[in-house]
């Protein structure tokens, strides 16, 4: 349904302002100033386990299911909000043009808050939530550079003190929660959310992670208003689905799950103890995430001890009826996903409503409800809203788009900016030699922010950012070159349903006077890419944003290849959210800078990189494929991913970890001390970086490790360290890494993590494509340094295979080599290597007496062969 994504980005804010609040028709009777859960001296599971005994299933059914939103019920001793102004201020918030400011906000907030306190039967406070994907989402909130951009910095402090600006900014106006980050892998650009993520690296994302967990949370486990709980998503597998489509199944084996997919979720729990977890939209082998078991529970509790509560995302719950297909109707889902472990319903409330007939009618056994519900509270506890529910709107206006914040936005701008290209140095630009500069094409004068926007209190788009920094200086003169959708060509765009592409034709007129245009300026500025509506998340068939092809959309091309034919020096400027295909452009344009979304002080940190005021350091954290054709392109791929295309290549058009500056740099004396340990030992390595150019620069040495040989096939290399470094002209520094067993282990055929004995090659260099090499020899128990090479397989024999899925892995056992005559291979239609793996697991299963697919027949025969 068209709106359903709205819908539910509406009840982020107003649904879970009423989840809490216990039935409004039992007034509060007593002070509860003796109760024990209100106690903030006892431990956090002796107020939950107090609390949860004091409430009835309907007051627990409403922690983890939102109420009508139409119940809305306030104190506001400011009479800022009644009741009826209070329901349309919410119900008018998926407008993304209404005003909702920050004092504003924060009353009604504390109106709602004020009111749960006052005169609800427990008291219990709201946890109101929101998106913060980039910056809080909600009108005048400080808009950062998307994700994609902020993984370009390869600053994890950078990262960590955007989101500490943006929890401060999202507590100080009453949230409690917000829905970020976003760790998904992102190893197919075709998906439309690529943009909200940290690119295609485990080890990459995995560091944003942290970072960005930390700084929403803080480093302290209780949480003031000045952070917030983060909600690490979408757990898992989500940012590689079938055919690049939002949604569709992740379906990898275990150990590429485990050793790519899982790995920035685990890091945001283990080392960022991230309050939160959302489901993902998509299946994995055929059990959607949502009433996943293994995922919610095995790996996710079991495995990594993560105590906070799982929420679905918006309408997951009901896609196990109207997508998924596993559920009979929402009663069911419900049950399928409580059970599983899935704590809060991010919807509308209607799946979870069900569960209070189901607990009532013994379906559902009220230890699931009660769990989920303990969750809950445990988070309201945490975050001290027991105590103190409000917050100062006064503070709230302060803190919002602050002047420090602004400033923190610039930098993060302009750190991420990517110089892809720089002929003959045409970069940066001297205003002294230059009389008219002219700034063309579809993204120069719009505000681009990236999907998960709202207004922020000041912006700048790449056309007044140049104005304003050429200044009297030099002519600015601008044309739009051309247009390719037909909905709006800013961030607004996310929001616009039904986007249609213009036919190239209708741009004729329009790249026409942009070429006249740029033939009277000394250079031309190109800014063009995609907009907001072209990439983003795909909600319904309405509101699409996956791609079949990574070119330039509409007429862009075409605008590029006039400007470019002019003879007019041309600078191309992307703005977008993916990688894109730009081969014309890579052979034709002297320089390029990718940008991506920078946020509100874009257009700012594009001029002061244009002309030379910052020197780009940014690194690409996704690889650029020369077309859609070449994906996946992922730079960690298996050696066996190594065939060419038939007239073409496999190597990347620009690659991961890559981007260049305006100085240069020197990588040399590599080396890694000592150069033998053993499988749990620790080496330093250390390479020189050296400023050789005139200019101060920053640049990020990237370490990598291959192993040579292992029991199991090894990415051709893995990232397993990187350092952003400020050299200024002719200095050089010294950069040490640290290689412990966690940076050199495997899962081995059993999925056990281990070292294994042998050859690991350290590369270190400024990309992925330009490294230089040293081997680092890991020992065994007996001083062994890797695994004793196999004989040759004699004539006529094989290796048997026998999946094995009792325990609910994707594993393999591979059988010895034996010989077999081919008499003995007709007679029985089986190998004979084969045949004693089939009887090793047909008596392990019977003495362990479990049960089997094997008829008795079957086993019968089975037993009787002989090798």
């Amino acid at each position: 349904m068209p709106n359903a994504r709205r819908s539910f980005l509406f009840s982020c804010l107003i649904s879970v302002v009423i989840l809490c609040a216990a039935i409004a028709s039992q007034e509060k009777t007593s002070t509860n100033a003796a109760l024990k859960y209100q106690n903030p001296n006892l431990a956090i599971e002796d107020r939950v386990a107090d609390l949860l005994s004091r409430m009835t299933l309907e007051e627990k059914v409403q922690q983890i299911a939102p109420s009508d939103r139409g119940r809305t019920e306030i104190i506001d001793p400011t009479n800022t909000y009644t009741n009826e102004t209070a329901r349309a201020t919410l119900a008018g918030w998926g407008d993304p043009d209404r005003p909702f400011p920050p004092k504003k906000s924060a009353i009604l907030r504390n109106a709602i808050q004020r009111y749960l306190k006052e005169k609800t039967r427990l008291g219990i406070p709201a946890l109101a939530m929101g998106e913060s994907l980039h910056g809080f989402m909600e009108d005048g909130s400080t808009s950062f550079p998307q994700a994609i951009g902020l993984a370009s910095t390869w600053d994890p402090d950078l990262v960590k003190r955007v989101f500490t600006a943006a929890g401060d900014e999202a507590g100080s106006r009453g949230a409690g929660q917000v829905f970020t980050p976003v760790l998904d892998l992102a190893r197919d650009p075709r998906w439309g959310r690529t943009e909200e993520t940290y690119g295609e690296d485990p080890y990459l994302v995995s560091r944003m992670a942290v970072a960005a967990v930390t700084g929403l949370q803080g480093d302290d486990f209780k949480l003031n208003r000045h952070h917030v709980i983060a909600t690490m998503k979408h757990f898992a597998v989500h940012g590689q689905p079938e055919g690049g489509t939002n949604t569709a199944p992740g379906n990898y084996s275990e150990r590429i799950i485990r050793e790519n997919f899982l790995v920035p979720f685990e890091a945001a729990v283990k080392e960022g103890h991230v309050g939160s977890v959302m489901a993902s939209y998509n299946e994995i082998d055929g059990i959607p995430s949502h009433i996943n078991h293994w995922l919610l529970d095995k790996v996710l509790r079991q495995e990594w001890g993560f105590p906070g509560f799982v929420t679905s995302d918006g309408n997951g719950l009901q896609m196990l009826v109207e997508t998924h297909h596993v559920a009979a109707n929402k009663a069911d889902a419900a049950r399928l996903a409580v059970s599983a472990g899935v704590d809060y319903d991010l919807s509308d409330g209607s799946v979870y409503r069900t569960l209070l007939y189901q607990v009532k009618q013994g379906i559902v056994p009220e230890s699931e409800l009660d769990r989920a519900v303990a969750r809950m509270l445990a988070a309201k506890f945490r975050l001290g809203l027991f105590e103190n529910p409000y917050v100062d709107p006064v503070n709230a206006e302060k803190t919002t788009n602050s002047a420090e914040h602004r400033a923190l936005a610039l930098k993060a701008a302009q750190k991420t900016v990517v110089l892809l290209k720089n002929d003959k140095n045409l970069l940066p630009l001297d205003l002294g030699k230059l009389k008219t500069i002219a700034v063309i094409g579809p993204n120069a004068d719009g505000l681009h922010l990236g999907g998960y926007s709202r207004g922020p209190a000041h912006g700048v788009t790449i056309l007044d950012g140049i104005k304003a920094r050429v200044g009297d200086k030099a002519k600015v003169v601008y044309a739009e070159g051309c247009r390719f959708t037909n909905k709006h060509q800013d961030w607004h765009g996310w929001f616009d349903d039904n986007v249609e592409l213009l036919d190239p034709k209708s741009q004729i007129d329009k790249i026409k006077e942009a070429v006249d245009v740029v033939k009277s300026a000394d250079v031309a500025i190109l800014v063009v890419g995609e907009n907001e509506s072209t990439n983003r998340e795909a909600w319904s068939e309405q509101h699409r944003g996956d791609r079949d092809s990574l070119d330039l959309l509409g007429a862009q091309n075409d605008l590029v290849k006039a400007v470019v034919e002019t003879g007019t020096p041309t600078i191309v400027f992307l703005i977008n959210g993916r990688p894109l295909s730009i081969n014309y452009i890579a052979e034709h344009a002297p320089a390029i800078l990718e940008g991506w979304y920078l946020g509100q002080e874009g257009g700012t940190a594009a001029a002061n990189v244009l002309f030379g005021d910052v020197n780009p350091g940014g690194k690409l954290p996704i690889t650029f494929p020369h077309s859609v054709g070449d994906l996946p392109d992922f730079y960690n791929h298996k050696p066996s991913a190594n065939r060419s295309y038939a007239f073409s290549t496999r190597q990347p058009l620009y690659p991961f970890g890559y981007g260049l500056s305006y100085t240069t740099f020197k990588f040399e004396n590599l080396r890694v001390e000592p150069s033998q340990i053993s499988a749990g030992g620790t080496a330093k390595v250390s390479v020189d970086v050296s400023n050789t150019g005139s200019r101060d620069g920053d640049e990020v040495p990237q370490l990598y490790i291959h192993q040579k040989i292992a029991s199991v096939t090894r990415p051709v290399m893995q990232l397993k360290g990187f350092q952003r470094i400020t050299l200024h002209s002719g200095e050089k520094k010294t950069v040490e890494f640290t290689v412990t067993p966690e940076t050199l282990s495997m899962l081995d055929t059993n999925m056990q993590k281990v070292v294994e004995p042998g050859i690991f090659e350290i590369l270190v260099g400024p990309s992925s494509d330009q490294t230089t090499t040293v081997n680092l020899a890991v020992t065994g128990a007996h001083g062994e340094t890797g695994l004793a090479l196999p004989a040759p397989p004699p004539l006529g024999a094989e290796s048997g295979q026998v999946s094995n899925f009792d325990d609910m892995k994707v594993a393999a056992h591979y059988g010895s080599w034996a010989t077999s005559s081919p008499a003995e291979r007709l007679s029985t239609g089986l190998e004979c290597s084969s045949i004693q793996a089939l009887r090793r697991r047909i008596r392990r299963i019977c003495r362990a007496r479990k049960h089997f697919r094997f008829g008795q027949r079957e086993t019968a025969r089975a037993m009787r062969l002989r090798c």
